[in-house]
């Protein structure tokens, strides 16, 4: 079984990366992610079906227009590589509930978990090319987020009989979101306030899985965005002034905190004999 649903992952996954390419690319731009169909960014022939399909119609095609020959960007097929991995990976990571589910309402949790996850995956992609390109967090994709993290993961634990996760969640929001407000007022040219209503959807999905999934996520943003920047600072790269995108290292340090959030966060209270 857990064979099958990594491969339905990969697949779907690779199905979502290419539309997500077409998100990345006309959400910034404020375009229709529907209309008009895909096509080519040099003649603007429409792509066919059999030179849409993930990653294999990039190589067959070998980075180049069937009608133009013009070049594409390889950022595509990585983009829908990235997006099947990214999938595969958070289904192989929430399957053992699935697996050692006993009933209908704790398969159906597992499952709804998953999707959940799966979906945090996928924005994570988006949001994170889209801040490195445009310096910003579009409201599109983050707002919708509360609701659709709230929705699943609601239904997750109340399937589960797991209510307290819900309290853990929602608190878990407002207390991130409230820092990273605080921040922006006390320093408003560290972050902006796209940065502040990410928080928010990020406290949610590591608050519902723990505390310590939490704390980890929330310092890990901050440690791994530090270290880029004294890295760029020391191979000038950038000045004291270059803008950089905080964003994906929000993103980042989230999916720190929901792999390894709570055993690093034992470790740490094991060593003040608190765990």
């Amino acid at each position: 079984m857990i064979a099958v649903l990594l491969v339905l992952a990969a697949i779907l996954g690779g199905a979502v990366g290419s539309f997500l390419n077409v998100v990345i690319w006309r959400v910034p731009r404020g375009e229709s992610v529907v209309s008009p169909p895909s096509h080519c960014p040099h003649c603007d022939a429409g792509i066919r079906k059999r030179d849409n399909v993930p990653v294999l119609s990039w190589l067959v095609l070998r980075g180049k227009c069937r009608d133009c020959g013009g070049p594409i960007s390889p950022r595509y097929p990585l983009v829908e590589l990235a997006t099947s991995i990214a999938v595969t990976l958070v289904a192989l990571g929430f399957s053992a509930p699935l697996l050692e589910a006993t009933t209908t309402a704790a398969a159906f949790s597992a499952i709804l978990a998953l999707v959940a996850f799966a979906y945090l995956a996928v924005i994570s992609i988006a949001l994170t090319l889209i801040d490195i390109d445009v310096f910003r967090l579009p409201n599109v994709i983050v707002l919708p987020a509360y609701l659709v993290g709230a929705v699943l993961l609601t239904a997750s634990s109340l399937l589960a009989g797991d209510p307290a996760q819900l309290l853990r969640a929602a608190i878990g929001a407002a207390a991130l979101f409230a820092f990273y407000f605080v921040a922006v007022l006390v320093y408003p040219g560290g972050m902006g306030f796209g940065d502040v209503k990410l928080a928010g959807v990020l406290g949610l999905f590591l608050a519902w899985l723990g505390w310590g999934e939490l704390a980890v996520g929330a310092f890990a943003a901050f440690l791994l965005g530090g270290v880029f920047g004294i890295v760029l600072l020391a191979v000038k790269r950038a000045g004291r002034k270059t803008r950089i995108p905080f964003g994906p290292w929000m993103l980042g340090g989230a999916w720190v905190g929901i792999v390894v959030g709570e055993p690093v966060a034992n470790w740490y209270l094991s060593l003040f004999g608190l765990a």
